[in-house]
């Protein structure tokens, strides 16, 4: 289909885009990328669509009649259309509102001569008539002999044909886009919702357009039409308190509070979860949410949340007031759940691996009674909680530590420096706290702090050289000495100062003693924060257990092997019972050293596959696996050994059944008989050493029985 016959059909209303599709994110480079790759006549991907007569609830105004027959939708590609539709038309797309369109990415300037595109520049462009609007030629409003009569003009004097040749064929090349052909492939009507939504998730996956979330979100939309409206009307609300979040955010709370996760988005995807959903929804938006931001900001002091470093912190926090029910929070639960966020902030705990950090976390929230004295362990684990002096250096606003800083600031009253106003300030959308230099940076660039220096510039711009204001009123002060101003905000608001950690020591506060103020400051500020932290609330150091699925990730060791199967061959595909000689082998090395944990139905690169080929092997399920197992070991070991040392389990990870057998550390050497080449059974002695089951030789099996065993 030609992208002016895609325009023509949006504006007839016979082309549409689904509700569950996203907004429009593309950038002004993605804008540029496009029309670059369309003058060249470079591919630029196909379209897929869905050929429908019921479709779901479409984006706009527009509301689909029945008697209309049957209408296609966008499923991939909406986000090339929208652009093109922006450049040539001028218009935003009737499925969009201007809300949804996250950039506008209209204004694209071509240089005619060059093929060069940028966005306007008014330096570059102004008086050069070679720079001309792609849309005003989309539209006719440029033409071609216009331009060359304006370049000529410039120089006084007519184009040669070489260059009018160029000016023609570049104009032409843009020109024609719009009869560029964008390969269709279209499901056809037969295809029921769920399917379209399926093949809409298998192209995106394959990408990186969309993020889990938004694949999940429209999965959700696909059964519950009215999810995205209900979940963006929620975040507008939460906008206007001052909490900014993406649709993402809703996704992950509902993951969480429903099936008290963090990663595997596709558990959201099926219909069976749409009532539950819903419920779960109403409570997170009628009372839920609120309740958090406003714990959030009356006991945390967060105002805003451009003062949080990941708002994803804040995903457990929701699913433990879940967990609750009706019951209100302790005062000793809430100053718990504050002092971990305090810590996960600057901590970062989620600044990588966020779904997995999520998933350990929320189940924690839901299995431990205490869930925040052990969510602040697993931090302390990670890294001290105990803020030095030494993080301070050359670290900016971005941060943690300057969150906290404002934090603890609005805890102790602090004012603003300019005006004595408060800095606890009641935020809308916009961020209304400032930052302002204590030591002027244009004094400190004098003094060779500038960015030509990497070394002294990070100096400059520390946290400790910042004072948090509610307006930069004295902008007068570029040039006035620190010693001065600070002994004005001292007259003005004599306990101003401390209150936002700034030393008091005037012998330090000249210009020449800068450095010697920042370390004082440091010092200040980091017995100041721990004694915050510390005094918010005790709580108490307490035994980490991981889960099964961080034990899995982290791979074999000492303690812990990891087996495909029991007697499937995944390479021979076929029953090897050698398998099962192996598997016994590992159970002995494991007792005859200090115990561990075997599990079967985990590759060596821990991926979860599951023990279906063993049952089938067995003509059977799980009962006849654990027979046939439990018989090998009887066969192998004395039954004694068999009902004392071993626990076997069959836990589900990832929707699949794998085996757990927990090996206790024997109280006498565990010999086995294995066949030996010549078919003869021999006695054999295996140990754990590292993540290998090596034998002994009969040489060192006595040494090692009198060491391990006396």
């Amino acid at each position: 289909m030609k992208i002016n016959q895609i325009l023509d059909k949006i504006d007839e209303f016979q082309l549409f885009v689904p509700a569950f599709q996203r907004e429009y994110v593309w950038k002004r480079e993605h804008a540029k990328n496009l029309i670059a790759s369309l003058i060249k006549e470079y591919p630029t991907g196909t379209l897929l669509t869905w050929e429908t007569n019921n479709p779901p609830e479409l984006k706009g105004k527009w509301q689909y009649n029945p008697s209309q027959g049957s209408v296609r939708l966008i499923l991939d590609g909406q986000q090339r259309v929208t652009t093109l539709y922006l450049l040539i038309r001028d218009a935003i797309p009737p499925y969009y509102t201007k809300a949804e369109i996250q950039t506008d990415t209209r204004g694209l300037y071509v240089n005619i001569e060059t093929l060069e595109l940028q966005y306007y520049k008014k330096q570059l462009m102004e008086t050069n008539p070679r720079w001309v609007n792609v849309t005003d030629i989309f539209q006719k409003k440029k033409r071609e002999r216009d331009i060359i009569r304006e370049i000529a003009t410039l120089f006084n004097e007519r184009l040669s044909t070489e260059l009018e040749d160029i000016i023609s064929d570049n104009y032409r090349a843009i020109d024609r886009i719009p009869d560029h052909e964008f390969t269709e492939q279209c499901i056809p009507v037969k295809a029921q919702l769920k399917e379209a939504i399926d093949i809409f998730y298998i192209v995106n996956a394959s990408g990186v357009n969309l993020t889990d979330a938004e694949l999940a979100l429209a999965q959700i939309s696909g059964y519950w039409p009215k999810a995205r409206e209900e979940f963006k009307a929620k975040l507008a609300q939460l906008k206007e308190q001052g909490f900014i979040f993406k649709l993402d955010f809703i996704v992950y709370c509902l993951l969480g509070v429903l099936h008290n996760i963090g990663s595997d988005m596709s558990k959201l995807h099926d219909r069976e979860n749409e009532e539950k959903l819903k419920a779960i929804w109403k409570e997170l938006s009628e009372n839920l949410l609120d309740y958090v931001v406003n714990i959030m900001r009356t006991h945390a002091f967060v105002d805003h949340s451009d003062e949080i470093n990941s708002v994803y912190a804040l995903i457990p926090i929701i699913v433990y007031v879940y967990k609750k029910g009706k019951k209100k929070l302790t005062s000793s639960e809430i100053k718990k759940m504050v002092k971990w966020f305090y810590y996960s902030q600057i901590r970062q705990r989620y600044i990588s691996q966020m779904p997995q950090k999520l998933d350990k976390d929320i189940g924690i929230i839901v299995r431990v009674e205490n869930p925040f004295d052990e969510l602040l362990n697993v931090i302390k684990m990670e890294r001290s909680l105990e803020i030095v002096p030494e993080e301070f250096i050359g670290v900016d606003i971005r941060n943690a530590l300057y969150s906290l800083m404002r934090w603890y600031f609005k805890s102790k009253g602090a004012v603003c420096f300019t005006t004595g106003v408060g800095i606890r300030q009641n935020m809308g959308e916009k961020y209304s706290l400032e930052w302002d230099h204590i030591f002027p940076y244009t004094l400190l660039k004098e003094k060779g702090y500038g960015m030509e220096n990497r070394i002294k510039y990070p100096l400059a711009q520390e946290v400790t050289n910042r004072a948090v204001l509610t307006q930069t009123a004295n902008r007068g002060k570029s040039y006035m000495l620190p010693k001065q101003y600070l002994l004005e905000v001292k007259q003005n608001f004599p306990n101003a100062l401390k209150l936002q950690s700034v030393p008091e020591d005037e012998n330090i506060w000249d210009l020449d003693r800068y450095e010697e103020f920042l370390q004082a400051r440091r010092v200040l500020l980091s017995q100041e924060l721990n004694s915050f932290l510390n005094n918010i609330t005790s709580t108490e150091d307490s035994h980490i257990e991981m889960t099964l699925e961080e034990l899995i990730r982290e791979g074999e060791s000492s303690e812990l092997e990891l087996k495909s199967s029991l007697r499937w061959s995944y390479q021979e595909e076929r029953v090897n019972n050698h398998l099962e000689i192996v598997i016994m082998r590992t159970i002995a090395a494991f007792a005859n050293a200090e115990g561990g944990i075997l599990i079967i139905g985990v590759n060596d690169d821990t991926e979860i596959i599951g023990l279906e080929r063993d049952y089938s092997s067995l003509n059977g399920d799980r009962d006849k696996f654990e027979i046939h197992l439990r018989n090998l070991i009887n066969q192998y070991f004395n039954k004694v050994f068999a009902a004392t040392s071993l626990t076997i389990t069959f836990p589900e990870v990832n929707g699949m059944e794998i085996c757990r057998i927990d090996i206790k550390k024997a109280k006498e050497p565990v010999f086995i008989e294995i066949p030996g080449e010549n078919g003869q059974k021999q006695e054999k002695f295996f140990v754990r050493s590292g993540n290998s089951s090596p034998e002994l030789k009969p040489s060192e099996v006595q040494d090692y029985i009198k060491t391990r065993f006396v």
